[in-house]
């Protein structure tokens, strides 16, 4: 997904290009008309001409600004998954764990700066196309005055849409904001588990949080790995109603194993006698579905589903081949041990936040290998 820089021998912004190529286009059918009067339908015309051409001007700076912002999306994002590799692989110190960040300061701000470009260049291509629609219905008057019959023909609608949804947009702040708040509160006097835990947490959410912005703007187009990446989030939107309807959560529902969520698993364990880990295995499952149970009603069906969206999620990813009913077996412990050691995590045979960090990174990278010219196809996770 490396992208070459962009080449353009007119530097000025779009909209001077734009007003100078309407402007051209006017003067060529005035000077065209010197022996007579430029009729309404040439202006007109030449107004399309020149309206057509802005549109595809901005229809291509747009598709550049994309590229460039996944391309520097996806350094961010692979950043912050090295980041959780140095608390989790190593014995970091508190001031390893307080300057960890320090290096995704640059790649955060590519990043930043790319989506804005992108979120520009897509508002000024939505404007190109309204003016087109405009300029196309001054046409369709101008014929109709000229012929003294009403253009019946209809005007193509702009066909732009915003690049991603705003609720991404909001998560992905709301997540950086996070993660700077727990990267401030760790002082010298933090333990290292908890300066780890606590900023680790907050890394992977907002790691999750730019994985489905990366795959919402398009940056990820291939269909099966995008409903393999929602089917992560389904689990965990599931987990959070669980969690949420026995008590112990009341955070958002967002499909974002992050610090909010973390607490809620551990409290559950805390009250159930459990180790306490923030991950979910079968015995937590199955205390979590006690307590449901003991709630009755809606809320003893909201672990199942739970459940049915790990099944669904190592179903799609071809290391489940059971029924999806909700049931934490021990053979789906199997299948999440054989799906852990494929992704290269610890097989503990729970979901925690390194398993789900480890496949939304494997689908990224499986799908940039699909796009990627290869004389050998390179098989995916």
């Amino acid at each position: 997904m490396v992208n070459e820089p962009r080449q353009h021998s007119d530097r000025r912004p779009l909209q001077v290009r734009v007003a100078v190529g309407a402007l051209v286009a006017v003067a060529a059918f005035a000077f065209s008309g010197c022996s007579g009067e430029v009729s309404p339908v040439d202006r007109a015309q030449a107004q399309v001409t020149a309206k057509e051409k802005a549109v595809k001007e901005a229809r291509s700076a747009a598709d550049a600004a994309s590229q460039e912002f996944c391309q520097a999306s996806k350094t961010y994002i692979e950043a912050l998954d090295r980041y959780g590799d140095i608390l989790t692989q190593t014995a970091p110190t508190v001031g390893d764990v307080k300057d960890a960040g320090s290096d995704l300061a640059k790649p955060r701000s590519s990043a930043f700066d790319g989506a804005e470009a992108a979120v520009e260049a897509h508002q000024e291509l939505a404007t190109a196309e309204q003016e087109l629609v405009a300029a196309r219905t001054a046409l369709d008057q101008a014929r109709g005055e000229s012929s003294g019959t009403p253009e019946s023909d209809a005007t193509p609608q702009p066909t732009a849409t915003p690049l991603v949804p705003s609720a991404t947009v909001d998560r992905v702040k709301q997540a950086d904001a996070e993660f700077a708040a727990a990267q401030s509160a760790i002082t010298d006097q933090t333990t290292l588990a908890a300066a780890s835990e606590q900023f680790n947490s907050a890394a992977v959410a907002l790691e999750f949080s730019w994985l489905q912005l990366f795959a919402q703007a398009g940056c990820i187009p291939d269909d099966q790995a995008q409903e393999a990446s929602a089917a992560v989030s389904r689990y965990v939107t599931e987990l959070q109603q669980s969690l949420a309807a026995a008590g112990y959560y009341s955070g958002a529902i967002d499909g974002v194993y992050g610090p909010q969520t973390v607490a809620a698993v551990e409290e559950l364990q805390a009250v159930s006698g459990l180790p306490v880990t923030g991950t979910v295995d079968k015995a937590t499952a199955a205390a979590l579905d006690a307590t449901l149970l003991a709630l009755g009603g809606a809320a003893a069906q909201t672990n199942t589903a739970s459940t049915a969206a790990l099944q669904q999620t190592l179903k799609l990813a071809g290391f489940w081949s059971g029924p999806i009913d909700g049931v934490w077996t021990p053979a789906l412990t199997e299948s999440l041990q054989a799906f852990q050691t494929k992704l290269g995590v610890e097989a503990t045979g729970t979901v925690n936040a390194a398993t789900i960090s480890a496949f939304d990174k494997a689908l990224a990278e499986a799908q940039q290998a699909q796009q990627a010219p290869s004389a050998t196809p390179t098989p995916s996770p």
